[in-house]
């Protein structure tokens, strides 16, 4: 099977895109992208089947929806600070029937109370600085169900070339184009913590934690951070 098969958007994938066709066409866009340059589908396989799931910093609510429609016996819920596309986002679950899939906008760093069952964080912690990264990591896994996991898909440092691919594409997103918002614009530009040093945070707070490289045949060094109590 060539790369491309194994990441073109079927069953549900292919109706959380088919979602999005009324929205305007720079949101159909980003959608599109995302999709085909994240590992959507092996994330969403690590994510229980049933049970109160969060996403936070759900940008469109894309990956949300995926949730939504692979398993409707998830209760779904979304948030990011920024307006514009949380609106976006509800209008697209508005549209939708036979799930239980809800947005809201949030202020940076902080946590929809819980108990949640799983908790998600897709490729936006790095717009925080390190030491806010790890304070929103604490106030997840305060947030989640005696039986709750934690999933944190984000960027590795290796191998380096991958990486440095990665800073040139987010440059273009959040520092020119304005595809992605950042609530603290006088911080450093990114911050990419280490796998390894995360999931020391994670073992600091009483999770066990494993990781998984979801790269290959990617231009992107994607690795998931796997969190779940002891």
């Amino acid at each position: 099977m060539s790369t491309r098969s194994r990441r073109r958007p079927t069953g549900a994938g292919r109706a959380a895109l088919r979602a999005y066709r009324g929205l305007p066409v720079s949101a159909r866009l980003h959608a599109t992208i995302r999709w085909w340059s994240a590992p959507f589908p092996a994330v969403e396989s690590l994510v229980p089947r049933t049970g109160r799931i969060l996403e936070i910093g759900c940008g469109h609510g894309l990956f949300c929806t995926y949730l939504a429609l692979a398993a409707p016996t998830r209760t779904v819920r979304g948030s990011d600070i920024d307006e514009p596309k949380i609106g976006q986002a509800a209008a697209v679950a508005g549209e939708l029937t036979g799930v239980d899939l809800q947005f809201e906008v949030a202020t940076s760093g902080t946590v929809a109370p819980g108990p949640w069952d799983a908790i998600v964080i897709v490729d936006m912690l790095y717009l925080l600085p390190a030491v806010e990264q790890k304070r929103l990591l604490a106030d997840a896994v305060a947030q989640l169900g005696p039986d709750g996991v934690l999933l944190v898909k984000e960027m590795s440092a290796s191998p380096s070339w991958k990486a440095r691919w990665n800073v040139l594409q987010e440059t273009l997103s959040v520092s020119i184009l304005g595809i992605t918002e950042r609530a603290d614009i006088n911080g450093p530009r990114f911050d990419f913590v280490a796998p390894g040093v995360m999931a020391g945070w994670l073992t600091e707070m009483g999770l066990t934690t494993e990781g998984r490289r979801l790269d290959r045949h990617r231009i992107h060094p994607h690795h998931v951070l796997i969190g779940r109590r002891r």
